[in-house]
């Protein structure tokens, strides 16, 4: 089966840490270009980090997360993370693994993330 499951979503104070975990299974996400979205309520969904397949470890990174946020892999383990730091209240959203090569695109079911005081 093939399927896309993130994990390590919760609620953080301003300033703080998450790290988010998304595992593939079915499928080997190296073949993919793979990455994080997020949505907030009433906002279009929009790409945070991405890997470009093909392209090595290089990364692409939303303006307003660059510098706090990272992206990684795990081939070994077919997961990609994002680790997040400094988090802002504006970073509060549902954020998702997406996987995407021609003719095939995976979504997660997402995981919520809550910057709040």
């Amino acid at each position: 089966q093939v399927q896309l499951v993130e994990s390590g979503g919760g609620l953080v104070q301003p300033g703080g840490s998450l790290r988010l975990s998304c595992a593939a299974s079915g499928f080997t996400l190296e073949n993919y270009a793979i990455g994080w979205f997020r949505q907030a309520p009433g906002k279009e969904r929009e790409r945070v980090s991405c890997f470009n397949s093909g392209d090595g470890d290089n990364a692409n990174y939303l303006n307003s997360v660059k510098g706090r946020f990272i992206i990684s892999r795990d081939i070994a383990k077919n997961t990609v993370y994002l680790q997040m730091d400094s988090l802002k209240p504006e970073d509060t959203a549902v954020y998702y693994c997406n996987a995407k090569r021609v003719g095939y695109e995976y979504w997660g079911q997402g995981t919520q993330v809550t910057v709040s005081s």
